[in-house]
């Protein structure tokens, strides 16, 4: 998981300090105990625009997919 945490962790530098806080922030908390399922739902997560990522990790705007949105729950909680 090293590989990938420090792939993901430079995925994690977005276009906005308060993104890169909170995905960071997330990645150095929780997902350091996850499974490989959540591994890849941060990962999908990531794959997203930064727009939309903080309309989504500010509360302005819930995810359609109800995985996603459970992810971002538990984001948003971490903070």
């Amino acid at each position: 998981m090293d590989e990938r945490a420090g792939r993901l962790r430079w995925r994690c530098r977005r276009g906005m300090k308060e993104l890169d806080a909170l995905l960071t922030r997330y990645l150095d908390g929780p997902m350091a105990s996850a499974d490989s399922v959540e591994w890849d739902r941060f990962e999908s997560l990531l794959a997203c625009e930064d727009d939309q990522l903080w309309d989504w990790l500010s509360g302005r705007l819930r995810p359609t997919d109800r995985v996603l949105g459970e992810l971002v729950d538990r984001i948003r909680l971490a903070a």
